[in-house]
C-alpha cells in the first residue's frame, strides 16, 4: 500500500458515468445546427480532451466554422440536462466516504461549472477540496501543470499524491507531474489505451483505492 496525502481524481468516466448526457447533448446540438447526428461510440471517441476539441472533431473540417455555435448551443443544452441520466459509478460514494480525510480533488477537462453541477446534483460536491476545469485558462490534461499547481497550493510532495483517471491522459499526466498513477477499467478510455500509458495501477472497481492508498 502506499501512504498518499492527496487524491486526484478525474472527473467524466472516473467518478460519474456522463456519457449517455453528454452524447445526448452533441446530438442536440447537431439538430439545432441542421447537421447529421452521430452515434454514441463515435461520440465517446472524442471525449476528455475537451468540449472545444469534442467539438471540432464531431463537426469535422467541413462545419468548422460553426464551433463557436455549436459550443453555444451544447453548454444551454448540458446546464439544463447535466443530470437526467447522469449517476456516480457504484462504490463511489462510499469510497469517497472511506476516505473522508484524505485531500481529495477533482482535475478534469471538462468545464468547471458543469462539474460542480453534477457533483451538487449527485449529492457529492462536499467530498473535494478543490474542483479545476479545463477552463481555467492555464492547460489540461495531458500536461502535468494542473496536477503540479494542485500539489504545490496544498504542499503536499508528489511521492504522496496519486492521480485516479479513466483515460491514458491521465496517466500520462500524472506521470509527467511524478505521482502514482492509477486507471479504472469501467470509463472512456479502452483498457487498450490504458494499458499502453503503463499506469502503476489498474482497477475494475473503484473501491479497491481502499487496498491501494493507506
Amino acid at each position: 500500500m502506499r501512504e498518499i496525502d492527496l487524491i486526484i481524481f478525474d472527473f467524466d468516466g472516473t467518478l460519474v458515468d456522463s456519457r449517455e448526457d453528454i452524447a445526448n447533448a452533441v446530438n442536440f446540438t447537431l439538430r439545432e445546427l441542421g447537421l447529421k447526428e452521430r452515434g454514441f461510440q463515435e461520440i465517446m471517441s472524442h471525449v476528455g480532451k475537451g468540449l472545444e476539441y469534442l467539438m471540432e472533431k464531431i463537426l469535422g473540417e467541413d462545419s468548422i466554422s460553426l464551433v463557436a455555435q455549436a459550443l453555444a448551443i451544447f453548454k444551454d443544452y448540458y446546464r439544463e440536462h447535466f443530470k437526467d441520466n447522469s449517476l456516480l459509478y457504484p462504490g463511489v460514494k462510499e469510497m469517497l466516504e472511506y476516505f473522508k480525510d484524505k485531500n481529495k480533488v477533482v482535475v478534469s477537462n471538462k468545464q468547471r461549472d458543469f462539474v460542480v453541477l453534477t457533483l451538487k446534483g449527485l449529492g457529492a460536491d462536499g467530498y473535494f477540496k478543490e474542483i479545476i476545469g479545463g477552463d481555467n485558462g492555464k492547460c489540461v490534461k495531458p500536461n502535468p501543470c494542473p496536477l503540479n499547481d494542485t500539489m504545490q497550493r496544498f504542499g503536499i510532495e508528489k511521492q504522496k499524491t496519486i492521480m485516479v483517471g479513466d483515460m491514458d491522459i491521465d496517466v500520462l499526466a500524472g506521470k509527467e507531474a511524478g505521482t502514482a498513477t492509477c486507471a479504472v477499467t469501467y470509463g472512456i478510455g479502452t483498457r487498450e489505451q490504458i494499458e499502453k500509458a503503463r499506469p502503476d495501477y489498474i482497477i475494475d472497481d473503484i473501491k479497491k483505492l481502499e487496498e491501494i492508498i493507506r
